[in-house]
């Protein structure tokens, strides 16, 4: 897992960026958060350095750093700190995220795709035109998260939640919904079309459920049974 410091600055409260040693790679240390780091663009530069140079990213914590314009698929990311970061057109494919955290980011025009996730959290983030299909991603949090016109199409959702989401123009086709919460989410326009709805967690008042999908599982269209 990534080293939970404090910014060096006292009266902070934010979690201080891994730094890097004279060779790049990472190392324990004491640091500044971004936001009161000397050299903010030096630090994205040994960012992107060392996730392009490994296949294989421990540890690494870039609490608000933005990310724009790359590719890094089939990189794996094991126990990183991603929190408040701001991913634009990232594009991946085959990517593996493990025990990481995306808590309160925005990712916006990104393609993720193919990719595996566990044990991660998104809670609080929004995505805008994002795809995350055809991906594992297994007992996650998407707890509080805002998605508009973006896609979870054929992915595995196993045990993964949805609670308190709002989620508008959002695809769940064909989905593996077993266990997965969506309590208390808000729906407009979303399909579920041939998903196991019938194994996830809904409300369990039965007009909240249906009002605001389109298509739910195979046979409730617009909140009538066909």
């Amino acid at each position: 897992m990534f080293t939970q410091n404090r910014c060096l600055v006292h009266y902070c409260k934010n979690s201080a960026l891994s730094t890097f040693d004279e060779n790049g790679n990472l190392k324990d240390g004491k640091n500044y958060c971004i936001d009161h780091i000397s050299d903010p663009g030096k630090f994205k530069k040994d960012v992107y350095s060392y996730i392009h140079s490994h296949d294989k990213i421990v540890g690494l914590n870039a609490t608000g750093l933005l990310f724009s314009d790359i590719d890094i698929s089939n990189k794996q990311f094991f126990g990183c700190n991603f929190s408040k970061c701001s991913f634009i057109n990232v594009k991946a494919e085959n990517l593996r995220f493990k025990v990481s955290i995306f808590d309160f980011s925005t990712f916006n025009d990104c393609m993720f795709v193919k990719s595996n996730a566990l044990f991660c959290s998104f809670s609080g983030s929004i995505f805008t035109h994002t795809l995350l299909t055809s991906s594992e991603i297994i007992q996650s949090n998407f707890n509080g998260i805002k998605a508009f016109q973006s896609s979870f199409d054929d992915s595995d959702l196993y045990n993964s939640r949805f609670i308190l989401a709002e989620l508008v123009d959002t695809s769940f086709r064909n989905c593996n919904l077993k266990k997965a919460n969506f309590l208390n989410s808000k729906r407009t326009n979303i399909s579920f079309k041939m998903s196991n709805t019938r194994e996830a967690i809904f409300n369990s008042e039965p007009d909240h459920i249906f009002a605001n999908d389109t298509q739910f599982g195979n046979s409730i269209v617009d909140g009538e049974t066909k």
